[in-house]
């Protein structure tokens, strides 16, 4: 399903440069064969570098190609940063930033042994 997506999309940008399999695949540098592979949607796992190179010559993001390949979004440090700071709450991040790293490693073992109940929580925690 993911390479219909692929395949489809390809073809369509292609088209849409108005450019050949042949052009196309030069520019990329990739075999035109290769190229009509990917467009039918013979390639089952078709390689990164290879989206990579055919996005570029598309000029679209790289990403619109690898999505529709079936490759796991991948997330910037800032994403994962900001999903952190969206489950931690903001005081409890700026306790622990003035702590020691001794201190946050004895907060952390702490908190590992309450939730393995190794070590018994507050009342009404």
């Amino acid at each position: 399903m993911m390479m219909m997506r692929l395949g489809r999309r390809l073809r369509d940008l292609r088209e849409q440069m108005g450019l050949s399999q042949a052009q196309l695949a030069g520019q990329a540098e990739v075999s035109q064969g290769y190229l009509c592979q990917l467009e039918r949607e013979e390639v089952k796992n078709p390689s990164a570098a290879i989206l990579l190179r055919l996005a570029k010559a598309l000029y679209v993001d790289p990403h619109e190609l690898l999505d529709a390949a079936g490759y796991t979004p991948v997330r910037s440090p800032g994403e994962i940063n900001n999903d952190y700071h969206a489950r931690v709450a903001p005081d409890l991040l700026r306790f622990l930033a003035g702590l020691s790293r001794d201190q946050q490693r004895y907060i952390l073992l702490l908190l590992q042994g309450m939730e393995e109940g190794r070590v018994n929580a507050p009342q009404g925690v």
